[in-house]
């Protein structure tokens, strides 16, 4: 059986600041797959701590990935251009840019593409030892989301919303690691029972 090979997009959120490899969402998405006879392979992750869109995009440049040489491709970014507080429009220009990269690495363009919404770290300890205001954090990531909503819309990507389920675990006993603003691999395998149904639909024709 000819396996699929699926390339993660992304920051801390998808190479999993404080949890162990198993415990990443897309090696957890993946498993779940196989699980369902979808043969796809762990992923090919580029994501490192801290990354807006454009330090993504540089190093998307730095992997010389090309296009069509994915079955599979997710992309979760933008936390880090909310938390350097980037207005609306600049991260629209990165995330639209991403997006469309996504499309081409995907050779099935954008039915192979799945993008999950931005979870809200300010309900987490850490925002609250930050001094974050809780209400405007949330306000601007729902700006983001909306946003990466209607490109997946217009564009026909599959499309995740995480964010109420980090809202709803920000402050659950065992959702969060050591540093208070991460999520657990618990966390995350919640995220990959949202995602999971979606994926699976996203994969059916490859």
């Amino acid at each position: 059986m000819t396996t699929l090979g699926y390339l993660a997009l992304g920051d801390s959120y998808t190479i999993g600041e404080g949890v162990d490899e198993d415990g990443r969402w897309p090696v957890q998405l993946a498993g779940a797959l196989r699980q369902l006879r979808i043969p796809l392979r762990d992923p090919h992750i580029i994501a490192t701590t801290g990354w807006t869109t454009d330090e993504l995009a540089h190093a998307m440049d730095d992997a010389a990935l090309a296009d069509g040489e994915w079955d599979f491709v997710s992309l979760l970014i933008g936390v880090n251009d909310q938390y350097r507080q980037r207005e609306l429009p600049e991260f629209a220009t990165g995330f639209d840019a991403l997006f469309h990269r996504a499309t081409l690495l995907s050779r099935r363009g954008t039915a192979g593409l799945l993008v999950l919404s931005i979870p809200d770290w300010g309900v987490t300890p850490f925002a609250a030892k930050e001094g974050r205001d809780t209400a405007h954090v949330a306000h601007a990531l729902d700006a983001y989301n909306t946003h990466i909503h209607t490109m997946c819309e217009a564009h026909g990507a599959a499309f995740v919303d995480v964010t109420a389920a980090s809202r709803r675990l920000g402050e659950a006993p065992g959702m969060l690691v050591e540093d208070g603003l991460h999520p657990s691999a618990a966390q995350y395998a919640e995220w990959t029972r949202i995602a999971l149904p979606v994926a699976r639909a996203a994969l059916q024709g490859a």
